[in-house]
Formats: C-alpha cells, sequence, structure tokens
C-alpha cells in the first residue's frame, strides 16, 4: 500500500513541473525573451482556453465509459505521456520552425500561429495524461485516513515539481537557456509519469458503474450544487495562484531589481516552507475537517498578499513570502479532498463513479483560469508601458506589477470564500469514520 501511494503520487512531480513551467515562463519568455507580440501571446491564450472547454469535459466522460481489461484511464496514460513529453519540448523550442533576430520574429503571424498550435496541442495531451491520473484518486482512496495520507504525498512531490518548475529555469535559463531546460524537463516528467503507472490500481466494480449517457452527465455535473460551489471557489483560488506565478519572474525583475539566482532563492522558499506545511493541514484536517481547514488556510492566504503591495526590498520580500507558502499548502491538500467528498456525494445520486467528468470540468475551470491571467497579464502589460528587458521601468508598469501580485489575487480569494461559503458538503468528515469508506467502491 505505502509503495502504490508512493509510486502514484510521484505523476504529481512531473504535473506540477509542466504546468508551472508553462504558467510561470512561457508567456514570459515569448514576450520578454522573444520579443513576440503581448497582445497577440494574449490571443493565443484566449483561443487555447475556449478549446480547453472542449477537451476536458469530453475526454473526462470518455475516460468515464471506456471499459477495457486495462481499465478507464490506464490506456489513455500509457498513450499519451511520450507524446505529452515532446509536446512541453516543443513548446519552448520554436526556433526550429520559425527565424528570430534581436528584435524578435521575422514574423510576428509565424511566432502567433506556432505558439497557438504548440500550446493546444500540450493542453490537449495533458488532459488525455493528467486528467486520467488525477480521477484515479477518489477511486483508490476511499476513507478520510487514506485521502488524507495520499494527498499529503501527492502534494510533496507536487511542490518539488512546483520548485523544479518555477526556481530552476532562470537558473538553467542562466547557463544553457530555455530551449535546454525544456529538454531536461521534458525527460524528467516522462521518468516521473512512467514510474506513477506501478501505483495504479483500477477498480472493476468503478469501470461497470460508469455508463452514464452524455446528456444525464452533463445534467448531473451542472445541477450538483456541491460541484458548482466547489467549482467556483476553486476556479477563483487557484486563479489566485496563477496570478501569483505568472507575475513573480516580472515582480522580482523589475520591483525588486532581482538578479537570477536571487529569483530562485525566493520562489523556493516559498514552495520549501510549503512541503512541511502539507502534513500540517492533514493533521489539522483530520480532526476539523477540510471544510474548516479550507477556510483557515485561505485566510492565511489572503492576509499573505497584502505586504507585496507596499514591499521594496529582496529581505522584506523573502520574509513575506513564508505565510504565503504556508498558506498556500492548505489549499493544495485541500481541494483534493473536497472534490473527493463531492464526487462520492454523486455516486449516491447516480449510482455510479464519474470521476472523469468531475475532473474534466474542474480542470476546463483550472486551466481557464491561467488563460484569463495571461490575457489579463499581457494586455496590463502593453498598456502600462512596460518595455521588455528595461531594467528602469516606467512608474505605471512597476504599479501594475504589485497589484498584480497583491490586490488581484486577493480579490479573487475573497469571491473563492463566498463560493465556498455555500459549499454544502462541509459535514461529510465528521459523519464518515475514520476507517469507513467513503464510497461504493474501492481501488486498493
Amino acid at each position: 500500500m505505502k509503495f502504490r501511494i508512493l509510486a502514484y503520487s510521484l505523476g504529481n512531480l512531473g504535473i506540477n513541473l509542466y504546468t508551472q513551467a508553462f504558467a510561470t515562463y512561457a508567456v514570459f519568455y515569448y514576450v520578454d525573451r522573444l520579443r513576440v507580440s503581448a497582445a497577440l501571446i494574449g490571443l493565443a491564450m484566449a483561443i487555447h482556453g475556449l478549446a480547453n472547454a472542449l477537451f476536458n469535459p469530453l475526454i473526462g466522460y470518455l475516460s468515464d465509459r471506456t471499459q477495457s481489461r486495462f481499465g478507464r484511464r490506464m490506456p489513455f496514460m500509457v498513450i499519451g505521456i511520450l507524446p505529452f513529453a515532446l509536446a512541453f519540448f516543443l513548446v519552448f523550442h520554436p526556433q526550429w520552425a520559425i527565424s528570430f533576430h534581436a528584435n524578435g520574429p521575422q514574423s510576428q503571424s509565424a511566432a502567433f500561429f506556432y505558439f497557438l498550435f504548440s500550446v493546444l496541442t500540450l493542453d490537449m495531451l495533458f488532459v488525455i495524461v493528467a486528467l486520467n491520473w488525477t480521477a484515479l484518486f477518489p477511486e483508490m482512496y476511499t476513507t478520510l485516513k487514506e485521502r488524507a495520507q495520499a494527498s499529503s504525498w501527492r502534494q510533496f512531490f507536487g511542490l518539488l515539481g512546483m520548485i523544479l518548475g518555477v526556481a530552476m529555469p532562470p537558473v538553467i535559463d542562466s547557463t544553457l537557456g530555455y530551449e535546454a531546460m525544456a529538454a531536461l524537463f521534458a525527460g524528467l516528467g516522462f521518468v516521473t509519469f512512467t514510474v506513477s503507472l506501478l501505483g495504479v490500481r483500477e477498480s472493476p466494480q468503478a469501470q461497470s458503474s460508469a455508463n452514464v449517457p452524455l446528456l444525464r452527465a452533463l445534467r448531473l455535473t451542472f445541477w450538483n450544487r456541491a460541484f458548482l460551489t466547489y467549482v467556483g471557489a476553486s476556479f477563483f483560488v487557484q486563479l489566485a495562484f496563477v496570478f501569483i506565478i505568472s507575475i513573480m519572474p516580472f515582480y522580482t525583475a523589475y520591483v525588486l531589481r532581482a538578479t537570477s539566482a536571487q529569483t530562485t532563492l525566493l520562489l523556493s522558499t516559498f514552495f520549501l516552507i510549503a512541503i512541511p506545511c502539507v502534513y500540517v493541514w492533514g493533521t489539522i484536517a483530520r480532526r476539523i475537517g477540510a471544510y474548516r481547514s479550507m477556510l483557515a488556510s485561505l485566510f492565511l492566504f489572503a492576509a499573505a498578499l497584502l505586504p507585496f503591495l507596499f514591499i521594496r526590498s529582496y529581505s522584506a520580500a523573502l520574509i513575506a513570502i513564508l505565510p504565503l507558502g504556508a498558506g498556500v499548502a492548505g489549499v493544495l491538500i485541500l481541494l483534493d479532498v473536497l472534490l473527493s467528498d463531492v464526487i462520492d456525494d454523486d455516486e449516491k445520486r447516480s449510482g455510479a463513479r464519474r470521476e472523469g467528468m468531475y475532473y474534466g470540468v474542474q480542470g476546463f475551470v483550472v486551466r481557464f483560469g491561467i488563460t484569463i491571467q495571461a490575457l489579463v497579464l499581457t494586455q496590463v502589460l502593453a498598456h502600462t508601458g512596460y518595455v521588455p528587458q528595461r531594467m528602469d521601468q516606467v512608474p505605471h508598469a512597476v504599479l501594475a506589477m504589485k497589484l498584480l501580485l497583491s490586490v488581484t489575487p486577493l480579490c479573487a480569494i475573497l469571491i473563492g470564500l463566498l463560493f465556498l461559503w455555500r459549499y454544502p458538503l462541509h459535514g461529510t468528515f465528521q459523519r464518515v469514520p475514520a476507517n469507513g469508506r467513503a464510497g461504493m467502491h474501492t481501488g486498493c
């Protein structure tokens, strides 16, 4: 059991390695380094968000209905792992198809279409692999104790992936370039996903109960009050997180005037402080329930954002990043547990395990948040006088970076709290014994 949890959880390292490196540096790489139009990159991200509305629910629904001797999720993951790694590599290698010079690409339109095509390909393969991997969690771990333990290990490896995905690219870029970073990350992600397959154990009962027609599946999903309140909270909370991660390279470079090494240290501190806090939040959740623990972590998350509006020195930022990392740790571990409650409740209503549909809609919402963040970031930079690689930015651009790292995510968290306040399953863990089963099926 312990080996399977560790093996399965290792997949989160690869998922976060790719997603955080992409969310943090793809726009920065194309706009700041390759000098592609910020407006065009923002448009590509907007189109990507619309396409994602189809990828996630559709693949989740197909996965729920798949029946094979290898299970529902395994065929998708086995087929998708290698192309997924290759797609990540190609996002950061436009030079093989497009010519660039000192002032940017020879053709802005060619750079736009390359970025759009590579991002759409990466996103489709991400859904095929990551959605099916994530959907296994509530099926394989069915009690509070199992879910708290497995979620803690998942987030431990996820935070390692975040550290590598957010903190290491500037270091690798300073010596080898972003292109070498993409090659190294593609290989590491492929290895971790492959190892994670050793921990997968699907439930035959779940596979046989998943034959729900599409229209009924959509109705059950979108008429589920618990899911709607959860996904609303999840969207705004994770939108706050991606705003923080994506603006951090700009904030450290142009507000704090930090070097690449200092940026790496700041981001590493953010995630390193979160690692032990993952286990603290897991213990708290077992004692007071996931819902109240989630509220506490969000209040800490929100309060920790305010200092970044006023910080002027790098040393002050290092101190302020500590409570921020602690609050984020609670959010990361508890979102999984709350959604597992929703899926268990849905099984009682529909008689089927429909993790794929729920994680598909959840994935669309989260990925659409990345699109909104990228669109807002690129438009704000384009309209506040930001000049790529100019250390002395105009005051409007500097103020915009401060607001995007503090006030904007704070507002998103407050809206998320309003949704979470209406979440109806906050007594679930109090009603389920620690050694009892939360759902009808077990995969371990």
